[in-house]
């Protein structure tokens, strides 16, 4: 989904890291935009330039705040992208 802006209250997806003995996989959580950083380091990916924002990721188990990056492409465990269309 190109051409998205995001600003605080939007909703993406997070994507957990899972753990490293596999006991849990990488999922995607919901995520609140509760800040845009106004200067925002660079940060390059496989797909380009990305995206850092500060989100508030909702977990089945409680909530956590992280500033991360997006990552449309690979959605790697520790990135952002916004949700897909069902």
């Amino acid at each position: 989904m190109t051409g998205q802006q995001p600003s605080v209250g939007r909703v993406v997806h997070y994507v957990s890291y899972g753990t490293p003995g596999g006991e849990y996989t990488s999922q995607c959580r919901a995520a609140i935009v509760a800040g845009v950083p106004e200067v925002e380091l660079p940060v390059l990916t496989a797909a380009g330039p990305a995206t850092q924002l500060d989100l508030a990721v909702l977990n089945p188990t409680g909530m956590f705040f992280n500033r991360c990056h997006q990552d449309e492409a690979d959605k790697r465990g520790g990135t952002w992208h916004w949700p897909e269309r069902v």
